[in-house]
């Protein structure tokens, strides 16, 4: 396990394990989330965007699922 120390200026230090595992260099951006008592820090994306781009894409189509679900209500008459 890793361990930092918090400077007086709330400064910590990423240990470099960690830094050449993330791809961390000096300049780039972190972010700090905070949930259920946890700190967590991960990379900031570079380019929002374009890094999320196909992240929720999933198999088929929603748009031809939903088309099938209201023929199928339309033909039990609802």
């Amino acid at each position: 396990m890793n361990t930092s120390t918090v400077s007086a200026k709330g400064w910590v230090v990423i240990p470099a394990e960690l830094r050449q595992r993330y791809g961390l260099k000096k300049g780039d951006k972190v972010r700090f989330v905070e949930y259920g008592g946890v700190i967590a820090i991960m990379p900031a994306l570079k380019n929002p965007i374009k890094e999320s781009a196909g992240m929720l894409k999933g198999k088929g189509s929603l748009i031809k699922a939903l088309t099938e679900s209201r023929r199928e209500e339309a033909g039990r008459g609802k």
